[in-house]
């Protein structure tokens, strides 16, 4: 989602763009971008297929553990002006300690009991050390990401679940009270980001945020959906603890990561990428995603529908019948 928009920009400046991807299928930049097949996480493989390559810009969107980072590192250092990682603020270890919070502030996700953060700050202490040594390494860390072609928009990422659920007058479960702070991130604004700071020599040995201006709360996010479709949605909420025990591969993330108020100061990106202006604001985003869904990706997973279904009753069995009227 996210190198769609940067690729987009890009082209639009007249660079030279190179895809490296499975090639499993075609994309609309086929005829314009040159495109390298591998498999990423055949590192021994990856590095032959780019030994002899040398690029103005490396920008890596899928370092998810410390073993790919290296593998991007190893590969392209002293073949490349930069090397762009795309980080998360999933990476920041809670609570946080700074308020908004600061890029070079917090300490990283050292705990595997939450494995997507765990594998995010092992990518970003290893990237530290690389910027420490001089390695121009400049690492971006937007927050949740919507728009054109997002998989993973709700709390359990629904995706056009959330739809039919408010069309169908079905509930939706909400985390804690919906009234936890966050910044969205629309991927036409984060798509600024990266192509402003690449080739930035500002940028070099640095982290950035690349994130919305403003925060929600985030029953704003089903709320929106409801705008966009014309139909109020239902909501329950529950605790995150409970959503996590009912389901810790969908809800890791909700505890270990949302349950904390995230507000994410930006004038650090702001100020040495003059490009960086986030203006998609959460209805015009979540139109968007709305958009998507219903033209492209009209589909609901079943298994998350019944989780959902198991939950709003379980919601209706404990609080009754005058919550959920409440709730309405």
């Amino acid at each position: 989602m996210i190198s769609r928009e940067i690729t987009k920009i890009m082209l639009s400046e007249s660079h030279e763009i190179t895809h490296f991807n499975r090639g499993s299928r075609k994309t609309e930049f086929s005829k314009d971008v040159r495109t390298i097949c591998g498999d990423r996480r055949d590192y021994e493989g990856f590095y032959e297929l780019l030994k002899n390559e040398r690029f103005d810009v490396v920008i890596d969107m899928l370092a998810f553990t410390e073993e790919d980072a290296r593998s991007t590192v190893e590969t392209f250092q002293g073949r490349t002006g930069q090397i762009m990682v795309c980080s998360t603020i999933g990476a920041y270890k809670r609570p946080y300690k700074s308020v908004p919070v600061l890029e070079d502030e917090e300490d990283f996700w050292d705990d595997p009991v939450f494995p997507y953060g765990y594998g995010k700050g092992a990518v970003e202490r290893y990237l530290r050390k690389q910027m420490e040594a001089g390695v121009p390494v400049t690492v971006m860390r937007p927050s949740l990401t919507y728009g054109w072609g997002a998989q993973n928009v709700g709390i359990f990422r629904q995706n056009y679940g959330i739809i039919e659920r408010i069309k169908n007058k079905k509930p939706l479960i909400m985390f804690g009270d919906g009234a936890q702070s966050f910044t969205f991130s629309f991927v036409k604004d984060v798509a600024k980001g990266f192509a402003g700071a690449a080739g930035n020599p500002k940028t070099f040995c640095n982290s950035y945020h690349v994130v919305g201006d403003g925060y929600h709360i985030w029953d704003d996010l089903y709320l929106t959906f409801g705008k966009v479709i014309g139909v109020e949605p239902i909501i329950y909420h529950m605790p995150s603890e409970l959503l996590n025990k009912a389901a810790p591969n969908l809800c890791g993330h909700i505890l270990y990561e949302k349950a904390y108020n995230g507000i994410f100061d930006t004038r650090k990106i702001k100020t040495d990428v003059p490009q960086f202006k986030p203006g998609v604001g959460l209805l015009e985003g979540i139109s968007e995603v709305a958009e998507y869904f219903e033209k492209e990706a009209k589909w609901v997973d079943g298994k998350k529908e019944a989780l959902e279904d198991a939950l709003c009753g379980l919601y209706e069995e404990i609080y009754g019948k005058i919550s959920v009227l409440y709730a309405l």
